[in-house]
């Protein structure tokens, strides 16, 4: 099983408004700290809008959000809501199989106790799980205090 970009970047796109946090984040410096398009980003993030995990502030100042607190958005959430299908085999698509044995099938068992595995596993994480060693993250990303939305710059620099 393997993971589409689009639930990859989703859930780095809210690691970064989490170390980012209380700011708002740009869309433009998310896509530069990832090496990915606005447009890409854009995309994905209408899914994480719509499921409540991120909030969006239209205008010159706008950006992103978490629309809750990191704790709250767990990994599988982020998951299930941006990934198409956790079909493992053709038999999880029901009525588009032509195996005679879907019906009472040993694989079938066997795959669907092995992605409830994969979701248990992703249920115990948080996005603030994955965010704790916030400095860190920071620097790795280029988040700084210098052009964060929110954030007055320190008083030695010029005005912009």
């Amino acid at each position: 099983m393997r993971l589409t970009k689009q639930s990859n970047y989703a859930v780095r796109t809210l690691m970064y408004c989490a170390v980012n946090h209380p700011n708002l984040s740009r869309v433009s410096d998310i896509a530069r700290a990832y090496s990915i398009s606005e447009l890409f980003l854009f995309k994905l993030i209408k899914p994480l809008v719509e499921g409540g995990m991120i909030e969006t502030l239209r205008g010159r100042n706008g950006g992103i959000k978490l629309a809750r607190p990191a704790s709250d958005i767990s990994l599988v959430d982020a998951i299930k809501l941006t990934e198409d299908s956790f079909a493992l085999a053709e038999c999880f698509d029901g009525a588009k199989t032509l195996c005679p044995l879907v019906a009472n099938c040993d694989l079938n068992r066997a795959l669907n106790a092995a992605l409830e595995a994969f979701f248990t596993a992703l249920g115990a994480y948080s996005i603030a799980d994955l965010t704790k060693n916030q400095m860190s993250m920071r620097d790795r990303l280029g988040v700084g205090s210098i052009g964060r939305i929110g954030v007055a710059p320190p008083l030695a620099s010029p005005p912009h």
